[in-house]
């Protein structure tokens, strides 16, 4: 007599199911990946949560008229290098505050931190809180 089952079940474990849904969830990710970088540049400024330090030594600003200012004092932008440049010449902690009102182009700004790049002086972007 044959008591043997025609039915055997084998102990093995099928990974071909497994491998199918990590292959979707990567092509998943993949593309919303590429949808949320291309619309993520939905930029409000300059406002922000921060608290700016007290021991920043000089405070350059922009006015919406694009007047220049070292503190309270108006310059022209052509002499704006030299006074930071004069004023820092006695300084060892070398860092401005720069405060650039709203509506002002880009490109005063950047001139701004291209001087301090150039001169290696540490910029602190004022805003103001949300």
């Amino acid at each position: 007599m044959n008591f043997r089952g025609r039915n055997k079940v084998t102990p093995e474990f099928s990974m071909s199911s497994m491998t199918d849904i990590v292959f979707l969830l990567l092509i998943f990710f993949m593309l919303t990946s590429t949808m949320v970088t291309t619309n993520a540049l939905d930029l409000v400024l300059p406002k922000a949560k921060g608290i700016t330090a007290k021991n920043q030594n000089i405070s350059v600003s922009i006015s919406k008229d694009l007047n220049y200012f070292i503190d309270k004092t108006q310059i022209q932008e052509t002499d704006l290098e030299q006074q930071i440049l004069s004023y820092f010449a006695t300084k060892d902690d070398k860092s401005l505050i720069l405060r650039v009102e709203e509506g002002v182009p880009i490109e005063k700004a950047v001139n701004i931190l291209d001087i301090a790049n150039r001169n290696q002086i540490k910029v602190v972007l004022a805003v103001r809180p949300k």
